[in-house]
């Protein structure tokens, strides 16, 4: 048995009208999402990737423990970090840093 699929006639709505008509608002619905979701969270992982590029030696950074240090050493993608009064030293990953805070130059 062969299915054939059925088409309004001329005179009576339906076809490719119909179909385009119910989709719509699905259509609608993944566009709003894709610009209030996908694109802010693009942007800001773009940010972040620059961010975590351009470390420096020198730069104050806070890691995403709550960890607040001075950057002293970058080695690929491993960072010494000097913390506290004592000047402790530790050494953290790149991708662990939230935040960098640059000094001012004079």
């Amino acid at each position: 048995m062969l299915f054939l699929a059925q088409t309004a006639p001329a005179g009576e709505p339906g076809g490719i009208g119909l179909i385009l008509a119910n989709l719509a608002p699905f259509i609608l619905m993944i566009v709003v999402m894709y610009f209030l979701l996908i694109r802010p969270q693009r942007k800001k992982d773009k940010e972040n990737k620059q961010m975590l590029a351009t470390l420096t030696v020198g730069d104050n950074i806070t890691t995403i423990g709550g960890i607040c240090g001075k950057i002293i050493a970058v080695r690929d993608d491993v960072l010494t970090v000097e913390v506290g009064a004592d000047k402790v030293k530790l050494v953290f990953e790149r991708w662990a840093i939230r935040d960098v805070d640059r000094p001012i130059s004079d």
